[in-house]
């Protein structure tokens, strides 16, 4: 089992998590860690965003509004 405490840190404290901790939970460099206090739960890894690599990928690099079905006109819009 490893152990870590909080130091000080500024105006807040800070805890070292251990590499192979992390590595086991799937935590990353620059991932979001939410950090709550439910029984004996205290960190939680959140979403990670998609980049805007990953989010063209996954439509092929091609993004475009005009294959978008936009309806029939129901007022003033300009066509």
């Amino acid at each position: 089992m490893n152990q870590s405490s909080a130091k000080p840190w500024n105006n807040s404290q800070k805890t070292f998590i251990p590499k192979n901790k992390l590595n086991h939970s799937d935590v990353h460099i620059s991932n979001t860690l939410s950090v709550t206090a439910d029984n004996d739960t205290i960190l939680e890894k959140t979403f990670n965003h998609k980049t805007f690599e990953e989010r063209m990928a996954a439509y092929n690099n091609r993004v475009t509004i005009c294959d978008y079905d936009w309806g029939d006109p129901t007022g003033k819009e300009l066509i």
